[in-house]
């Protein structure tokens, strides 16, 4: 069994590649970062004896997604979890930086979860997690291109599942849709949150169980939970007005 894992030098993407490893997958690691990479690799290695393919490679851009495809063409589980954020007015933030958030975040998962859903489904069977949050389920006013990206990823996962069961296909797709989790989130983002982050390996273990279950809204923790489904029943200008307050919070003076 192969699992390819995006954003796998760091946070969540690592800690899932630690936890798969442990289950006797075979892993492809891709990330930006050459020397973490290789060092998540040496480690997996020696603990486990697990077979790792190291990829440094930027998904931010598109000819880079489909030479991952061309390179690993047979996987069992795709994990979409390279990703970014940033943090301000939308008038002020950083143009470039944005524009290479919605690459990564969503061009890049659109992708490769295009790419290799034609492949599994070819096959009938696999597995597509892709690491949502729960900013994809409300409004997010100073983190405006952030919050989009990640409900672009919520409604497209949505919608692929309804096409899989209604072709009663045997592949899976799921999301993980965390709160504020412990990784390098908060400074390539500019913020600092003011509530409760959960930790990462633990969040990364929860979400591989619920994967290998077949469990499509994979959302860890109580708070997080309760958050997404009152979500559904306020209406979106209340919850805008408490998420500018959190967020103006979090802003790094």
């Amino acid at each position: 069994m192969k699992a390819l894992i995006t954003g796998a030098s760091s946070g969540i993407g690592r800690d899932m590649a630690r936890i798969l490893s442990k289950k006797g997958y075979e892993l492809v690691l891709v990330a930006r970062d050459e020397n973490k990479l290789n060092e998540l690799a040496e480690e997996l290695q020696e603990k486990d004896k697990t077979k790792v393919q190291v990829i440094t490679m930027d998904l931010a851009l598109e000819e880079n997604c489909n030479e991952l495809h061309r390179c690993v063409s047979d996987v069992d589980i795709l994990i979409n979890n390279a990703g970014f954020g940033d943090c301000g007015n939308f008038t002020k933030t950083d143009l470039n930086k944005e524009l290479n958030m919605i690459k990564t975040n969503i061009v890049a998962y659109h992708i490769l979860t295009k790419l290799y859903l034609i492949d599994m489904k070819a096959k009938n069977s696999g597995k597509i997690l892709n690491v949502a949050s729960i900013a994809g389920f409300m409004p997010g006013p100073l983190m405006a291109t952030y919050y989009s990206t990640k409900a672009y990823v919520v409604r497209l996962s949505e919608a692929i599942r309804e096409e899989l069961k209604k072709e009663k296909s045997n592949v899976q797709i799921s999301i993980l849709c965390p709160g504020p989790v412990e990784t390098n989130f908060n400074k390539v983002a500019n913020v600092k949150f003011h509530m409760r982050e959960a930790n990462c390996y633990n969040v990364a273990k929860y979400a591989i169980e619920k994967l290998l279950k077949g469990k499509f809204y994979i959302i860890p923790g109580l708070d997080v939970k309760l958050g997404i489904f009152f979500s559904h029943f306020v209406p979106s200008g209340f919850i805008s007005k408490i998420t500018y307050m959190v967020q103006k919070r979090k802003i790094e003076k």
